[in-house]
C-alpha cells in the first residue's frame, strides 16, 4: 500500500493511494487523525483497514486533483536523520571540497540530524533565502519510516523495525554548511525538507537495496545511481543508528544521496529561482519541487 497525507476539503487526510490511476481513499478506520497515528497501529488497524478498502472498492476512490499534497508526516516528532557520504561516487565527487578523503568511505556511518518542522511537500515551494545563501543545492535520497521501537538493534532485526519508504530531497545550502563548519545550519533552513509524495509500506519493497535513483534540474539528469551502491545498506545503518539511540515509530532516516549533486560539478550548478527539480526512487514514485521565483 502507498499511504499519504493529503488537504483534502480543507482538511488533514490520511489516504491509501492507487497511483496506476491517480486516485485516493480516505482513511476512516478508527477515526485515524494523522500518519503518526496510522503507523504507531498499523498492526491493529490493518485488518479493518483491508476490509474497509474491500468494501469500498473503486466507488470511493477520488481523483488527486480534488486534493492537494502534503508531507506524509507534515510535522515530525523529532528532527530527521541523515547520512552523509553514503556512496562512494558521492565522496569522491565532494570528498576534496569536504576536507575529507578524496576517495575513501569514513570507517563508521556519518549521522547527523535536519530539522524540518514542517517537512515540505510535494509540490512544494522550496525558498532561497538570499539573505544568508547564494548556494542551494539539492540531495535525492531514500528515506525510511521506522515503524516499531527499538534500540540496540541487531543487522538481522532491523528491517521489521521499518514502516515504509519516501523519497526525501536533502537540499543543502552548501555556503550556510561550510562557514559553521558542520551540517545542521546549511541542512534546516525553512522548507529546505521536502519529503513524499507517499509512504511505500515495506511489504511492497522487500529488498530496499535494488533501487534506481535519480534526480532531474529543469529535465536535466543530475544524479543516476542506485540504492545497492550505498556503503551501508538500510539495515546497517538501523543497527549502527540504534546503539544506545532508541528509535520510535514516526522517525525517519535519510539514507545519503549518489554521485551528481550541484557542488560536485565544474563549475558547480546550484539551484537557482523557477527551477524544478525532480527526485524518482523506483518502487515509490517522483517527488517534485520547485525553487521560489
Amino acid at each position: 500500500m502507498k499511504f499519504a497525507t493529503l488537504s483534502y476539503n480543507e482538511k488533514e487526510t490520511v489516504c491509501v493511494i492507487n497511483s496506476e490511476n491517480d486516485t485516493f481513499i480516505p482513511i476512516k478506520t478508527r477515526s485515524v487523525p494523522d500518519m503518526q497515528t496510522l503507523i504507531e497501529n498499523f498492526d491493529e488497524i490493518i485488518p479493518e483497514l483491508e476490509e474497509e478498502l474491500t468494501a469500498a472498492g473503486s466507488e470511493l476512490e477520488i481523483p488527486l486533483t480534488e486534493a492537494a499534497f502534503l508531507a506524509p508526516i507534515p510535522y515530525p516528532r523529532r528532527n530527521i536523520v541523515c547520512l552523509g557520504k553514503n556512496y562512494l561516487e558521492h565522496v569522491k565527487e565532494i570528498g576534496g571540497i569536504t576536507g575529507g578523503p578524496k576517495d575513501q568511505a569514513p570507517d563508521y556511518p556519518i549521522y547527523f540530524t535536519k530539522a524540518a518542522y514542517p517537512c515540505n511537500h510535494h509540490m512544494g515551494t522550496i525558498l532561497r533565502h538570499p539573505e544568508i545563501t547564494e548556494k542551494i543545492d539539492y540531495e535525492v535520497e531514500l528515506g525510511v519510516v521506522i515503524g516499531k521501537r527499538g534500540i540496540n538493534i541487531s543487522v538481522e532485526d532491523a528491517l521489521d523495525h521499518v514502516f515504509g519508504y519516501t523519497i526525501g530531497n536533502d537540499i543543502s545550502a552548501r555556503d550556510v554548511q561550510n562557514r559553521h563548519v558542520n551540517w545542521f545550519m546549511g541542512k534546516s533552513l525553512v522548507t529546505h525538507c521536502p519529503v513524499g509524495p507517499y509512504i511505500v509500506h515495506k511489504d511492497e519493497i522487500p529488498d530496499p537495496q535494488v533501487l534506481g535513483i535519480q534526480s532531474y534540474v529543469n529535465d536535466e539528469l543530475r544524479q543516476n545511481g542506485n540504492t545497492a551502491d550505498m556503503i551501508w545498506g538500510v539495515a546497517e545503518i538501523i543497527h549502527e543508528l540504534s546503539k544506545g539511540y532508541e528509535l520510535f515509530p514516526g522517525d525517519i532516516i535519510l539514507t545519503g544521496t549518489p554521485k551528481g549533486v550541484g557542488m560536485g560539478f565544474k563549475p558547480p550548478k546550484f539551484l537557482n529561482a523557477g527551477d524544478k527539480v525532480l527526485c524518482r526512487i523506483e518502487g515509490i514514485g517522483e517527488l517534485i519541487n520547485y525553487i521560489e521565483d
